[in-house]
């Protein structure tokens, strides 16, 4: 498979290319600063300077033609504002899946947040009013790309991670369309992308993933 990864100079992102590379496959990360190409280079993908917040569908499409899958891994990160949640962590997926009809790419993996649908309207709001109205419109911005792709018939997947952690994979989880809040490595938030991937399952299914006691291709399978 070749596989895109926008937002492809995450730590996820940047995980996943290796775990790609490592399966036999190609992973292909779409970034939007150039610096950032060897870093994909290392990680064995291959990378496509992009900016999800200037192209358009039909550019974006072009970019990603011979491409069998996509997956998004984007955000704006930390301190990066309200307005950006929106630009870049909602509408930068609806760009992607538009982009991916076009190149005639029905496999779309999604990677969101737990509890998105949790966000207060009130307080998800531009301009924010706090730092946590900020995160309330992050949340809001997952909350709406998720619907916006559920709608679509792409063969969709939308994983909904528990707080991240920068520690060694454990190989085991805990999935379900909600989960206890918990946390996860990114490592197997990876795995779980790839196995879904990989093994063409969780299509058309929104779920929540933290660490647990299953070991992640049986939890993932275990989704349809």
């Amino acid at each position: 498979m070749k596989i895109a990864i926008a937002g492809g100079h995450g730590q996820i992102a940047l995980l996943l290319a290796r775990q790609i590379t490592d399966a036999g496959h190609d992973a292909v990360a779409i970034v939007r600063n150039p610096a950032h190409v060897t870093d994909v280079e290392q990680q064995g993908g291959r990378a496509i300077v992009a900016d999800l917040e200037q192209l358009d569908d039909d550019e974006l499409g072009l970019r990603l033609r011979g491409v069998d899958a996509v997956v998004f891994a984007a955000g704006a990160g930390p301190g990066s504002g309200a307005e950006r949640k929106l630009s870049v962590d909602r509408d930068g997926a609806i760009l992607l899946a538009d982009a991916a009809e076009r190149a005639g790419i029905r496999r779309y993996v999604m990677i969101s947040a737990m509890a998105a649908d949790s966000y207060d309207p009130k307080r998800a709001v531009v301009p924010a009013r706090s730092e946590a109205d900020v995160f309330q419109v992050y949340l809001r911005a997952k909350a709406e790309a998720d619907a916006n792709l559920r709608a679509r018939s792409l063969r969709w997947t939308i994983v909904r991670p528990g707080g991240l952690l920068d520690t060694p994979p454990q190989g085991t989880v805990d999935v379900g369309a909600t989960v206890p809040r918990g946390t996860i490595p990114r490592s197997d938030v990876a795995a779980v992308v790839l196995h879904a991937l990989l093994d063409d399952t969780a299509v058309g299914v929104q779920f929540e993933v933290t660490s647990g006691d299953t070991p992640i291709p049986a939890a993932v399978a275990s989704l349809g």
